[in-house]
């Protein structure tokens, strides 16, 4: 029941999702194709590294953009994506491209990852600060108690720790819900990328839209 619900809500009987997903070109196997369209390899990487061997040069800004915002808009169906130069590139160039894609958004994921990991341990950090400063401000609040030696600014005191220590305690779990849900998207979203089926195609078939940009393929 659950499964089915949530089939329709995300899946083909959706009707925005349906619209959504009529954007794209569909392969045989019914998986999702991300076209894009360039003019040669090298334009794909950015300019200031275009020396640097290309398993180590950024992809351009606009590619990363762009395929980042298909996988989102796509939501959990499958894809591939497709590249289109205005001459097919040799198997060497498209293994160079695989490779790029691959390491560059596992090197997304894992500073992604890195992100997640220091997001944890600051609020691990402020959640001990908060349950250390709320067991003073325990402590002390019983020794005022048996002593008898309230006062307004001992009270103040009490308080003010009291206060600091539920702070503390809140950050950590703002800082822990409200970051951990984005920081697995994005690695999760990465890992599709660079996992994903990379496809060339022949120029011919894209002519038009190479040179208007036409039918939703960039023009990198």
């Amino acid at each position: 029941m659950t499964k089915r619900f949530f089939w329709k809500i995300y899946g083909w009987n959706n009707p925005v999702k349906r619209k959504v997903l009529e954007r794209y070109e569909q392969a045989g196997d019914g998986k999702i194709i991300i076209d894009v369209a360039s003019k040669s390899v090298e334009d794909l990487y950015e300019d200031f590294d275009k020396t640097a061997p290309y398993h180590k040069k950024d992809l351009d800004e606009d590619l990363v953009y762009y395929l980042t915002e298909c996988v989102r808009e796509i939501g959990h169906s499958e894809f591939v994506i497709r590249f289109v130069f205005e001459r097919f590139p040799s198997e060497e160039f498209m293994q160079r491209v695989r490779t790029s894609v691959h390491k560059f958004f596992m090197y997304q994921k894992e500073l992604e990852l890195a992100a997640m990991k220091k997001m944890q341990r600051t609020s691990s950090v402020l959640l001990i600060i908060g349950i250390v400063i709320l067991v003073i401000s325990l402590w002390f609040n019983l020794f005022l108690f048996e002593s008898r030696g309230v006062s307004f600014i001992n009270s103040v005191i009490a308080e003010g720790l009291t206060i600091v220590a539920w702070v503390s305690m809140w950050e950590a779990l703002a800082t822990f819900l409200l970051n951990w849900a984005p920081h697995r998207f994005n690695i999760r979203l990465y890992m599709k990328i660079a996992d994903a089926t990379i496809l060339f195609d022949h120029p011919m078939s894209y002519v038009s839209d190479a040179h208007t940009g036409s039918g939703g393929v960039p023009q990198i």
